[in-house]
C-alpha cells in the first residue's frame, strides 16, 4: 500500500504567527497562499501544513501520487484502491472518495486513538 507523501496538517488560530514560529524552527514556505490562510512549510523532508479556519482538528495527511517535494511519482496506489483495501480490512470511513471517479479525490478515517487521517490525492 503506497500512501504517498506524508505531512501533518495543523489547524492554526493565526496563520501569520504560526508561519513565523515555524520559520524560527527552520521551516520555509513551500506552497500554499497565506492570503487564503493556508501554507505548506518544509524543513528538509519534513512537511507541515498550516490551515486557519479550514478544519477543527490537526490531521495526519497522506498524498498518493506525490513524493515529499510535491512532485508526481510514476508508481502509486490510486486513492480508490486504497479505500477499497481499507474497507476490506474493516476500517470505517468518515468520508469517502467516489469509487467510480478518476483523478483527484480524498477520504478520511480515524485511528484507534481518534486521530484523523486525511488521504488526499491531487491528480
Amino acid at each position: 500500500m503506497k500512501l504517498g507523501a506524508f505531512s501533518i496538517s495543523l489547524s492554526v488560530k493565526d496563520i501569520k504567527k504560526s508561519k513565523s514560529f515555524y520559520e524560527n524552527l527552520g521551516f520555509h514556505a513551500f506552497g500554499g497562499d497565506i492570503t487564503q490562510k493556508w501554507l505548506i512549510m518544509k524543513n528538509e523532508s519534513t512537511i507541515i501544513g498550516l490551515f486557519q479556519g479550514m478544519f477543527e482538528e490537526n490531521m495526519l495527511t497522506f498524498n498518493p501520487g506525490w513524493n515529499q517535494n510535491a512532485e508526481n511519482i510514476d508508481s502509486f496506489t490510486d486513492i480508490r484502491e486504497l479505500q477499497k483495501q481499507l474497507k476490506a480490512n474493516g476500517v470505517e470511513m468518515l468520508s469517502e472518495a467516489n469509487e467510480t471517479s478518476e483523478g483527484p479525490a480524498s477520504f478520511t478515517i480515524k485511528d484507534p486513538d481518534g486521530n484523523t487521517i486525511l488521504v488526499d490525492q491531487h491528480r
